[in-house]
Order: structure tokens, then sequence, then C-alpha cells
């Protein structure tokens, strides 16, 4: 068979998302720079330091000696970014983020359509605003591999699955990707099924052999005793309560876990509620995608807008509000407009720009500004962004009724009179 080489405009269209990529990196790297000089490391990468060095250094291996707030696999690129040594962590750091960011660029255009290179640029411009949490949290490292897993899933649903299942062993959220994907993709159901399986068993033997198995769900347990926190998009109210003073709201900073809540009020009683309502949410999308499914939807569409639901499902029902959360909707919408049509899309991907650029202004920027001082024009900030992340969450909702309407209509326009 003769392969074609890619036209010359693709190329070009190729060479200039590149360009852009590097345009990005270089940008994130100055900032990155006085850090990586001075043997420093942004946000979160201090933890993952830390517990790298006390599996490398004092043989304290987290999610395997002693339960964790992560899943185990997210110990492995920590160790990865030790390959320096400790002053040059962050410089690791950012080239595994940039490595990983690659594949999942790369992903994007490989199609070589308008819209994959729309895709691209889209997704360049939203982890540029999110800056510190893209290239200072792990969530950078699991949207690149999301991405690529989703846009390969129809036809290499083992390898997408292997990729999907990594990911979720560093950060959970991918669990709805996978969801999405044994709903829709119904040929690579079992090789799904068999790839996620494999790399759990061996990640739990590896966990059993080494250390306590017991420590192999040691995150959910972590996560299930905090409180509501700050940022949640459910926590909205509780914050107004507590900058006008009213409801015996307010805010409390957990140092233990290195987070701010809302205590007092109906807090409690909303937190309690979280768990239950995401996981009904959950149940009640997957079943909203069956039936879709059923009924003809297009399976790329289908599988691009329940990813969306079931990921944004897992941000608005969230007692955790971190603002690294916002990467989980951009690197479905991301490879959404490539599965889909683009200018389907218009509304999330413009909604999630903005929603970028507020999280942002939110964290780091303004944020002590709102948990030291209570101030409401900050507070204005984040409830702009909530209110955002819910209308993309109720967007993907009505998406999926929109496919699943249309597939009826065009079977029953199909099927002959009278039947």
């Amino acid at each position: 068979m003769r392969i074609r080489p890619p036209r010359p405009e693709t190329r070009n269209s190729a060479r200039s998302v590149w360009l852009f990529f590097a345009l990005v990196h270089a940008g994130f790297l100055a900032r990155l720079l006085p850090f990586i000089l001075g043997g420093g490391v942004l946000s979160d990468v201090r933890f993952y330091r830390e517990w790298a060095y006390q599996a490398l250094g004092d043989g304290v291996w987290q999610g395997i000696d002693t339960a964790w707030v992560y899943p185990a696999g997210a110990l492995a690129p920590m160790l990865v970014a030790a390959v320096f040594g400790p002053h040059l962590y962050q410089f690791a750091w950012f080239v595994l983020f940039a490595g990983l960011n690659a594949v999942g660029v790369a992903a994007l255009i490989r199609r070589g359509t308008p819209s994959s290179f729309t895709a691209a640029y889209w997704w360049l411009t939203a982890t540029a605003l999110l800056g510190p949490v893209a290239v200072g949290r792990i969530d950078g490292l699991t949207a690149p591999l999301v991405i690529t897993a989703l846009l390969i899933v129809a036809t290499r649903p083992f390898a997408a699955s292997l990729l999907l299942s990594a990911a979720t062993w560093m950060k959970v959220w991918p669990a709805a990707v996978v969801l999405a994907a044994l709903v829709v993709v119904r040929e690579g159901r079992l090789r799904i099924l068999a790839a996620g399986a494999a790399l759990t068993a061996g990640i739990a033997v590896v966990v059993a052999v080494f250390g306590d198995v017991r420590n192999l769900t040691g995150f959910l347990s972590a996560q299930g005793a905090r409180g509501m926190q700050l940022e949640a998009p459910l926590s909205t109210p509780g914050v107004w309560q507590a900058i006008t003073g009213t409801s015996g709201a307010y805010f409390f900073e957990d140092e233990v876990i290195n987070t701010m809540e809302v205590r007092g009020a109906l807090s409690g009683l909303v937190g309690d509620l979280m768990s239950p309502l995401l996981a009904l949410t959950v149940l009640l999308v997957a079943v909203f995608l069956a039936i879709a499914l059923h009924r003809g939807a297009e399976p790329g569409a289908l599988l691009a807008t329940g990813s969306l639901a079931l990921v944004s499902t897992l941000v608005v029902f969230n007692k955790v509000g971190s603002p690294q959360f916002m990467l989980w909707i951009t690197a479905t919408i991301a490879a959404g407009l490539v599965l889909d049509r683009a200018a389907e899309w218009r509304y999330p991907a413009i909604a999630m720009v903005a929603t970028a650029a507020l999280t942002t202004l939110v964290y780091p920027v303004f944020y002590d500004a709102l948990r030291y001082d209570l101030n409401p024009a900050v507070a204005v900030l984040l409830t702009l962004r909530n209110l955002l992340v819910v209308s993309i969450f109720v967007w993907s909702l009505v998406r999926l009724g929109r496919l699943t309407a249309r597939a009826r209509s065009a079977a029953e326009a199909a099927s002959p009179r009278g039947a």
C-alpha cells in the first residue's frame, strides 16, 4: 500500500503548532528559572520532591508502606523527576511535563484536520492560562495522557486503556473517561477491561509484596475525611455566608492537608451529601450514555460528550475544589474538539478559556486576599468561575440529550413508512 506524504498545508500547520508549543513552554521555563537556579520548587512539587526522597533516602514509600492521599502509581513520576538530584528536581519535573504535553499535542494534530490544529492551539492556550497549576501539579502529567487515550481508544482500545489506567493510578479522575469508553466503545470493551485489570493487578502485587495491600485504597479514606474546600463549586454559598458574616459560616485552614475549608452553617451537611450525590450523578450519566448509544448516537461525539459529562460531574459534586481540577475539564474539551464537530463545542471551549483565566486570578494571584481578608471582589471571581464550571456540566448533559434525539430522528426517518 502506498503511503501518501502529508500535504504541504498540513506540514505548515503542524510546524506552526509546534512553534506555538515551543513558545508556551519557553514561557513556562522562564517562569520556573528562578526556582531551577536556586534549587527550589513551585507549588505542590515541593511535596513531590519530599515524598520521592523519603522513598529514596529514608525507605518510606508513600502508598506502599503507608496510606497516602494519592493512588500508589503517583509515586512513579515523582521518582522519575529525581533523576538529576534534589537541586534540579523542578527542572526534571518541567521536562517530564513538557514531554508528556508534546505527546498530547502530537495526538491532537495527528489527523491533520483544521479542527485538530484548532484543538492543539486551544489546549496550549488553556494550559498557558492555567499556568502554575499546569506545571506545578501532577494533574499536568495526567491530562495529556487522557487526551491521547481518548483519541486512540476507538482504534487501539488496549493501549488507550493502559494510558488511562496509568493516569488513574496517579490521580483518580481519568477513571471517569474509562467509564465513558466502556459504555461507548462496544468492540473494545474486553480489551479496555483487560488492560485496566492487568495494570491494576500489577500495582496491587507490588504494594502487597513490598508493603501493605491495605494501603492500595488509602487515598479513598484520605479524601473522604475532608471538609468542603473553599473553591469547590458547591461551597460558593458558604463562601458568601462567611464573607457577609451570616449563618455562622467561616473559613478554616487545615494545616495537616494544606487546604482552606468552609465550615459552619450547612457546610457539614453539604459535605456529607457530596459523595452520594457524585456517585448517583455518575451512575445516571452512564445510563444516559448507554441509552444514547442504543438509540444510535454517533460514537465519537458520544465518547467526547460523555467523557466531559462524567469528568465535570467529578468537579461539580466534589468537596475538594483544587484549581488543577480545571485541567480535567480542559483535557476532555480538547479531545472533544477533534472527536466531535468543533463548531458544536464552541460554548465549552470559550467558557473553559474564561474559566482558566479566572482560576489563575483566584489562585495563586489573589488567593491570600480571599482566604485571609475575605475579599468580596475575589469571591466574585471565584463565583463566576464556579458558575462557568456548572454551565459546562449542564451543556454536556444538554448535548447528550441532543445527540440522542438526533439519532432517534435519523432512525425514524430511515425506517420504512408504516413500520
